[in-house]
């Protein structure tokens, strides 16, 4: 039975459930977000103290992070943050090395904190992940994971998930194909396209706003929010972004939309 509040699940293609899940990555299946979340403020903290003479806070891990580089390519992330700072740096090119002189030495800089961070503190996948895959793989439903992250294809696989998805989609494929970063659709677009079908077969999982934000763009038939807050505080502005459903976890997920099918 579906429970209160869940969505009518032929809302995706008008016949049943939806025929496939694309999954973010980082805040979805892996509990990676917080290590990116340090790496942006890592990078970014020396640069708003030595690009300015006016005093500027530090980098908000939670806020900021949600609101401006939650999802979005490195490069889009950097010049979104220095932008709402005020803060305007020359691009610079993709061979800049880490620091504060171009908005690519910063994103260089944030991807150097986060390798960093990987090699010392690893990263895993979320208790609720591999049961939900696998309950999901055993209903007949391929799911691929997305990621504006180069890194993601082999945290993926460290993390022991490679076996359960039909594809990945990540940062390489996304600079291979020219495929833009959120809240362009391209990337959730290009995983419904690996499997053969049409956005309103498929349904989305995201934590992030602008993921969301994709996702409704991309016209694809269910949008789920997930919010592993304990405070569920991301809840109301995942359902403003667009998110049919908000959930605390995927298994509660599979349950509520696939657990009667077949």
């Amino acid at each position: 039975m579906k429970p209160p509040g869940a969505p009518d699940p032929g809302r995706s293609s008008g016949t049943g459930p939806p025929r496939a899940l694309v999954l973010d990555t980082d805040g979805v299946l892996l509990d990676s977000a917080g290590l990116h979340a340090a790496a942006w403020k890592a990078a970014l903290d020396p640069c708003l103290e030595a690009v300015t003479d006016a005093e500027q806070p530090p980098f908000d891990a939670d806020a900021e992070y949600r609101r401006f580089v939650d999802g979005r390519p490195r490069y889009d992330g950097a010049a979104a943050v220095l932008a709402a700072r005020g803060l305007g740096l020359p691009a610079g090119t993709p061979r800049d090395p880490p620091g504060c002189a171009t908005v690519w030495a910063v994103a260089a800089g944030k991807e150097r904190a986060f390798a960093d961070l990987v090699r010392t503190e690893g990263v895993r996948a979320f208790p609720d992940a591999r049961p939900a895959l696998a309950e999901l793989r055993s209903a007949g439903v391929p799911c691929v994971a997305v990621s504006a992250s180069r890194h993601a294809r082999a945290l993926i696989g460290a993390a022991g998930l490679a076996d359960l998805l039909a594809g990945i989609v990540d940062g390489e494929d996304a600079a291979r194909l020219g495929l833009a970063g959120k809240p362009d659709p391209a990337l959730f677009l290009r995983a419904a396209a690996l499997l053969g079908l049409r956005p309103p077969e498929t349904a989305v999982v995201e934590d992030a706003l602008p993921g969301v934000a994709a996702a409704r763009r991309g016209g694809f038939g269910l949008v789920v929010g997930v919010d592993r807050t304990a405070s569920r505080s991301a809840t109301a502005p995942l359902r403003r972004q667009g998110a049919d459903l908000v959930v605390p976890d995927l298994v509660t997920l599979v349950r509520s939309i696939w657990s009667d099918r077949g």
